[in-house]
């Protein structure tokens, strides 16, 4: 069990229509709308939810980070059909999950206070869909990095599963970091950057769904609501760009 000293604490600031989760008060782990708690008010988020172009309605998926529950309060919104496991490292994290209105654990949802690169690494269960978005106040953790965390990954998917990762443009290991991906993946991957180049979404998958997708007009999933499918149309169709792109 990881120890709660040594994790730093985060702190919430509210505004007039939100709710932002910081460990600075210069970044944003996590925002919410407080008028409406389940809708993807950042736009990377949006972008990582792109995974259901090639998962639609996938049975299990596994979150490494909690930060304010958007992802996960999202796919417990929209998919309801789907298993979700969140695993988060920082207990002071986890405490602040009923200021952001996330679910309480049940049998399809469950919050666990675990170290993420040791549930990949030891995953009984393959599941469809990881999404990795595992910052801590210092950055990208190395152990959420390294090339064995990547294989880890892999092996913790479903044939046909598909990973999904947030990486800061910015880092200055960036590309390595891509590579290592790249390697863990057997080259099947896509690489999404957002409009101001701070955020990069890099989706892998376990099998062929990225090279069987073709570019071409976006549409909404396979029985995703239309109030989700209207949040995520602009992160589809950077994904569809992307996938045009690396068609050439």
């Amino acid at each position: 069990m990881p120890d709660s000293a040594q994790h730093v604490k985060p702190f919430v600031y509210e505004s007039l229509g939100s709710k932002a989760l910081h460990f600075s008060i210069s970044e944003i782990q996590s925002r919410m709308k407080l008028a409406d708690p389940y809708a993807l008010d950042l736009e990377y988020t949006r972008t990582m939810m792109g995974f259901l172009m090639f998962k639609p309605g996938p049975a299990s998926v596994a979150m490494i980070g909690l930060g304010g529950g958007s992802l996960a309060k999202f796919c417990w919104r929209y998919l309801p059909r789907t298993r979700i496991q969140v695993v988060e490292i920082n207990p002071h994290v986890i405490a602040l999950r009923g200021d952001f209105k996330v679910p309480p654990d049940d049998e399809r949802f469950s919050v666990i206070w675990g170290d993420g690169a040791f549930f990949v690494r030891h995953c009984t269960t393959p599941v469809d869909v990881l999404l990795i978005d595992g910052f801590d106040s210092d950055g990208l953790p190395a152990k959420l990095s390294s090339q064995r965390f990547y294989d880890d990954c892999r092996d913790a998917l479903q044939p046909g599963g598909i990973m999904v990762v947030n990486l800061h443009f910015g880092h200055r290991h960036y590309d390595v970091l891509v590579e290592r991906i790249r390697r863990s993946f057997d080259g099947a991957i896509l690489v999404v950057d957002d409009g101001d180049l701070s955020n990069s979404i890099v989706f892998a998958c376990k099998g062929h769904s990225l090279e069987q997708h073709r570019a071409g007009l976006v549409r909404r999933p396979k029985g995703l609501e239309e109030a989700a499918a209207n949040q995520l149309l602009a992160g589809f169709a950077l994904i569809a760009s992307a996938l045009k792109d690396q068609g050439r």
